[in-house]
Protein backbone atom coordinates (compact mmCIF):
# COMPACT_ATOMS: atom_id res chain seq x y z
CA UNK A 1 0.00 0.00 0.00
CA UNK A 2 1.16 3.55 -0.76
CA UNK A 3 2.23 5.29 1.92
CA UNK A 4 -0.01 8.42 2.62
CA UNK A 5 1.68 11.60 2.54
CA UNK A 6 0.99 14.21 5.35
CA UNK A 7 0.22 18.00 4.19
CA UNK A 8 -1.12 21.20 5.77
CA UNK A 9 -2.51 23.77 3.82
CA UNK A 10 -2.65 27.71 4.55
CA UNK A 11 -4.89 29.93 2.59
CA UNK A 12 -3.39 33.56 2.17
CA UNK A 13 -6.66 35.97 2.45
CA UNK A 14 -6.91 39.63 1.64
CA UNK A 15 -8.92 41.56 4.08
CA UNK A 16 -8.76 45.49 3.64
CA UNK A 17 -11.39 46.18 6.21
CA UNK A 18 -10.57 44.06 9.54
CA UNK A 19 -13.44 45.51 10.98
CA UNK A 20 -15.66 44.21 8.00
CA UNK A 21 -13.94 41.19 8.17
CA UNK A 22 -14.79 40.44 4.71
CA UNK A 23 -11.69 38.83 2.61
CA UNK A 24 -10.93 36.94 -0.57
CA UNK A 25 -8.63 33.91 -1.03
CA UNK A 26 -6.11 35.01 -3.26
CA UNK A 27 -3.14 32.91 -2.04
CA UNK A 28 -2.33 28.83 -1.10
CA UNK A 29 1.08 27.54 0.89
CA UNK A 30 1.68 24.47 1.20
CA UNK A 31 3.86 22.60 4.11
CA UNK A 32 4.99 18.62 4.64
CA UNK A 33 6.26 17.22 7.83
CA UNK A 34 10.00 16.22 7.27
CA UNK A 35 13.27 15.21 9.59
CA UNK A 36 14.16 18.84 10.12
CA UNK A 37 10.99 20.46 10.13
CA UNK A 38 8.30 21.50 8.09
CA UNK A 39 9.40 22.33 4.40
CA UNK A 40 7.15 24.33 1.69
CA UNK A 41 6.36 22.50 -0.74
CA UNK A 42 4.35 24.71 -2.52
CA UNK A 43 2.53 28.26 -3.61
CA UNK A 44 -0.24 29.01 -5.42
CA UNK A 45 -1.94 32.52 -6.43
CA UNK A 46 -4.56 33.65 -8.14
CA UNK A 47 -4.03 34.30 -12.38
CA UNK A 48 -7.30 36.20 -12.02
CA UNK A 49 -7.64 38.99 -9.33
CA UNK A 50 -10.99 40.60 -10.70
CA UNK A 51 -12.45 39.17 -7.51
CA UNK A 52 -9.45 41.43 -5.16
CA UNK A 53 -10.29 44.16 -6.72
CA UNK A 54 -14.05 44.11 -6.77
CA UNK A 55 -13.15 43.96 -2.87
CA UNK A 56 -10.64 46.58 -2.63
CA UNK A 57 -10.85 48.48 -6.33
CA UNK A 58 -7.07 50.78 -4.65
CA UNK A 59 -5.40 47.18 -4.06
CA UNK A 60 -1.66 46.98 -4.84
CA UNK A 61 -1.30 43.75 -6.90
CA UNK A 62 2.27 44.51 -7.55
CA UNK A 63 2.98 44.09 -3.89
CA UNK A 64 0.51 40.91 -3.84
CA UNK A 65 3.00 39.47 -6.83
CA UNK A 66 6.22 40.59 -5.32
CA UNK A 67 4.71 38.31 -2.12
CA UNK A 68 4.63 35.43 -4.41
CA UNK A 69 7.68 35.72 -5.56
CA UNK A 70 9.18 35.91 -1.85
CA UNK A 71 7.24 32.90 -0.54
CA UNK A 72 8.27 30.51 -3.68
CA UNK A 73 11.92 31.12 -2.49
CA UNK A 74 10.96 29.32 0.75
CA UNK A 75 10.05 26.25 -1.50
CA UNK A 76 11.93 23.59 -0.43
CA UNK A 77 13.53 24.68 2.97
CA UNK A 78 12.91 23.11 6.23
CA UNK A 79 12.30 25.06 9.15
CA UNK A 80 10.44 25.34 12.60
CA UNK A 81 6.51 25.52 11.63
CA UNK A 82 5.58 27.76 14.19
CA UNK A 83 8.79 29.76 13.73
CA UNK A 84 7.89 30.02 9.72
CA UNK A 85 4.17 30.83 10.28
CA UNK A 86 4.94 33.58 12.87
CA UNK A 87 7.78 34.90 10.46
CA UNK A 88 5.21 35.39 7.27
CA UNK A 89 2.43 36.95 9.61
CA UNK A 90 5.27 39.50 10.79
CA UNK A 91 6.25 39.93 7.52
CA UNK A 92 2.71 40.29 5.83
CA UNK A 93 0.64 43.87 6.21
CA UNK A 94 -2.42 43.88 8.24
CA UNK A 95 -4.16 43.16 4.44
CA UNK A 96 -2.96 39.86 4.70
CA UNK A 97 -3.84 37.41 7.00
CA UNK A 98 -3.29 33.12 7.18
CA UNK A 99 -5.75 30.84 7.54
CA UNK A 100 -6.20 28.51 10.31
CA UNK A 101 -4.06 24.75 8.92
CA UNK A 102 -6.01 22.54 6.97
CA UNK A 103 -4.79 19.06 6.90
CA UNK A 104 -4.28 16.97 4.61
CA UNK A 105 -3.82 12.67 3.59
CA UNK A 106 -3.17 11.80 0.10
CA UNK A 107 -1.41 8.81 -1.63
CA UNK A 108 -0.85 11.80 -4.69
CA UNK A 109 1.96 13.36 -5.34
CA UNK A 110 2.46 16.96 -3.29
CA UNK A 111 2.03 18.94 -6.55
CA UNK A 112 -1.19 17.25 -7.74
CA UNK A 113 -2.95 17.54 -4.07
CA UNK A 114 -1.63 21.13 -4.17
CA UNK A 115 -3.39 22.10 -7.84
CA UNK A 116 -6.26 20.65 -6.58
CA UNK A 117 -6.62 22.52 -3.46
CA UNK A 118 -5.95 25.65 -5.44
CA UNK A 119 -8.66 24.96 -7.78
CA UNK A 120 -10.82 24.93 -5.42
CA UNK A 121 -10.03 27.95 -3.53
CA UNK A 122 -8.62 30.22 -5.46
CA UNK A 123 -10.46 29.81 -9.14
CA UNK A 124 -14.03 31.46 -9.64
CA UNK A 125 -16.89 29.04 -10.73
CA UNK A 126 -16.28 27.94 -13.92
CA UNK A 127 -20.49 27.79 -14.74
CA UNK A 128 -20.05 31.80 -13.79
CA UNK A 129 -16.65 31.88 -16.20
CA UNK A 130 -18.10 30.20 -19.47
CA UNK A 131 -21.13 32.26 -19.08
CA UNK A 132 -19.38 35.91 -18.72
CA UNK A 133 -17.57 34.50 -21.85
CA UNK A 134 -20.63 33.80 -24.13
CA UNK A 135 -21.92 37.02 -23.03
CA UNK A 136 -18.74 39.01 -23.98
CA UNK A 137 -18.62 36.92 -27.01
CA UNK A 138 -21.77 38.17 -28.01
CA UNK A 139 -20.85 41.43 -27.56
CA UNK A 140 -17.92 41.18 -29.61
CA UNK A 141 -20.19 39.77 -32.95
CA UNK A 142 -22.05 42.68 -32.20
CA UNK A 143 -19.35 45.27 -32.57
CA UNK A 144 -17.64 43.43 -35.47
CA UNK A 145 -20.64 43.43 -37.69
CA UNK A 146 -21.40 47.47 -37.00
CA UNK A 147 -17.80 48.08 -37.78
CA UNK A 148 -18.20 45.84 -40.93
CA UNK A 149 -21.42 47.40 -41.43
CA UNK A 150 -20.04 51.04 -41.77
CA UNK A 151 -16.80 49.62 -43.40
CA UNK A 152 -14.21 50.85 -41.32
CA UNK A 153 -13.49 47.00 -39.85
CA UNK A 154 -10.46 46.86 -41.73
CA UNK A 155 -9.18 50.08 -40.64
CA UNK A 156 -9.26 49.11 -36.53
CA UNK A 157 -7.23 46.79 -34.68
CA UNK A 158 -6.84 45.24 -31.07
CA UNK A 159 -4.36 47.39 -28.82
CA UNK A 160 -2.20 45.59 -26.71
CA UNK A 161 -1.26 47.19 -23.56
CA UNK A 162 1.94 45.01 -23.11
CA UNK A 163 3.97 48.17 -24.23
CA UNK A 164 2.05 50.41 -21.68
CA UNK A 165 2.33 48.13 -18.59
CA UNK A 166 4.69 45.17 -17.94
CA UNK A 167 6.33 42.77 -20.64
CA UNK A 168 4.24 39.49 -20.94
CA UNK A 169 0.78 41.74 -20.16
CA UNK A 170 -1.67 39.64 -22.23
CA UNK A 171 -4.41 42.23 -22.32
CA UNK A 172 -5.45 44.29 -25.56
CA UNK A 173 -8.63 46.74 -26.23
CA UNK A 174 -11.02 45.01 -29.10
CA UNK A 175 -10.37 47.97 -31.27
CA UNK A 176 -8.99 50.86 -31.50
CA UNK A 177 -7.67 53.80 -34.62
CA UNK A 178 -6.21 57.25 -34.22
CA UNK A 179 -7.75 59.90 -35.17
CA UNK A 180 -5.62 63.45 -34.87
CA UNK A 181 -3.80 63.61 -31.42
CA UNK A 182 -6.53 60.54 -29.88
CA UNK A 183 -6.52 57.49 -29.46
CA UNK A 184 -10.10 55.83 -29.56
CA UNK A 185 -10.34 52.62 -27.93
CA UNK A 186 -13.58 50.18 -27.58
CA UNK A 187 -14.20 46.88 -25.35
CA UNK A 188 -16.79 44.34 -25.11
CA UNK A 189 -17.18 44.27 -21.24
CA UNK A 190 -20.03 41.72 -20.39
CA UNK A 191 -22.01 42.40 -16.69
CA UNK A 192 -25.13 39.57 -17.08
CA UNK A 193 -23.26 37.21 -15.00
CA UNK A 194 -20.29 38.84 -13.36
CA UNK A 195 -18.82 42.46 -12.99
CA UNK A 196 -15.41 41.10 -12.00
CA UNK A 197 -14.32 42.28 -15.56
CA UNK A 198 -15.76 45.71 -15.38
CA UNK A 199 -14.23 46.20 -12.07
CA UNK A 200 -10.75 45.12 -12.92
CA UNK A 201 -10.60 47.45 -16.00
CA UNK A 202 -11.60 50.48 -14.04
CA UNK A 203 -8.63 49.64 -11.69
CA UNK A 204 -6.30 49.23 -14.47
CA UNK A 205 -7.27 51.59 -17.40
CA UNK A 206 -5.48 54.78 -14.92
CA UNK A 207 -2.65 53.13 -14.77
CA UNK A 208 -2.39 52.13 -18.75
CA UNK A 209 -4.09 55.26 -19.97
CA UNK A 210 -0.85 58.09 -18.65
CA UNK A 211 1.32 55.66 -20.16
CA UNK A 212 0.03 55.06 -23.58
CA UNK A 213 -0.38 59.29 -24.03
CA UNK A 214 3.33 59.92 -23.07
CA UNK A 215 4.91 57.22 -24.81
CA UNK A 216 2.58 57.26 -28.27
CA UNK A 217 1.54 61.07 -28.10
CA UNK A 218 -2.40 60.19 -28.30
CA UNK A 219 -4.78 60.76 -25.42
CA UNK A 220 -6.65 57.96 -25.12
CA UNK A 221 -10.53 57.53 -24.89
CA UNK A 222 -12.20 54.12 -23.89
CA UNK A 223 -15.22 53.39 -24.86
CA UNK A 224 -16.74 49.87 -22.61
CA UNK A 225 -19.63 48.55 -24.90
CA UNK A 226 -22.18 46.24 -22.42
CA UNK A 227 -25.61 44.73 -22.55
CA UNK A 228 -28.39 46.94 -23.65
CA UNK A 229 -30.04 44.69 -21.13
CA UNK A 230 -28.54 45.57 -18.23
CA UNK A 231 -30.74 45.08 -14.85
CA UNK A 232 -29.58 48.54 -13.25
CA UNK A 233 -31.62 47.60 -10.20
CA UNK A 234 -28.54 45.16 -9.52
CA UNK A 235 -26.63 47.32 -6.65
CA UNK A 236 -23.44 45.84 -8.31
CA UNK A 237 -23.79 46.55 -11.67
CA UNK A 238 -24.65 50.25 -10.71
CA UNK A 239 -21.40 49.81 -8.86
CA UNK A 240 -19.25 48.70 -11.44
CA UNK A 241 -20.82 51.36 -14.05
CA UNK A 242 -20.12 54.12 -11.62
CA UNK A 243 -16.43 52.95 -11.38
CA UNK A 244 -15.90 52.99 -15.10
CA UNK A 245 -17.17 56.69 -15.10
CA UNK A 246 -14.76 57.50 -12.31
CA UNK A 247 -12.19 55.84 -14.74
CA UNK A 248 -12.90 58.11 -17.26
CA UNK A 249 -14.29 55.40 -19.36
CA UNK A 250 -17.50 55.78 -21.45
CA UNK A 251 -19.82 53.44 -21.00
CA UNK A 252 -22.04 52.67 -24.28
CA UNK A 253 -24.99 50.14 -24.61
CA UNK A 254 -24.94 47.75 -27.95
CA UNK A 255 -27.81 49.63 -29.19
CA UNK A 256 -25.65 52.10 -29.79
CA UNK A 257 -22.92 50.95 -31.66
CA UNK A 258 -24.46 51.87 -35.28
CA UNK A 259 -23.78 55.66 -34.23
CA UNK A 260 -20.29 54.83 -32.83
CA UNK A 261 -19.40 52.75 -36.07
CA UNK A 262 -20.88 55.86 -38.06
CA UNK A 263 -18.85 58.55 -36.06
CA UNK A 264 -15.53 55.81 -36.75
CA UNK A 265 -16.95 56.14 -40.25
CA UNK A 266 -16.35 60.13 -40.45
CA UNK A 267 -13.72 59.99 -38.42
CA UNK A 268 -11.79 58.09 -40.93
CA UNK A 269 -13.51 59.23 -43.90
CA UNK A 270 -13.50 55.41 -44.99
Amino acid sequence: MTEKRKLEFFLLRYVPDAIKGEFVNFGLLALEDGPMGSEVVGVRFTKDWARVVCLDPQADLELLAALERELKKEIGLSRDRASLLRKMEDSFSNLIQISQAMPALTERTALAEIDEVARTFLEAPKLKRSRETSGRQRILATMRDEFEKAGVLTLMSAVPVEPYTKAGDPFEFDYGYKTGKEMKLFHAVSMRASVDTAVLLAARYPRIAPAMAELTGNAPLLTAVVEAELDRNRSEIGFALEMMRESMITVSLTTELPTIAERARTELRA
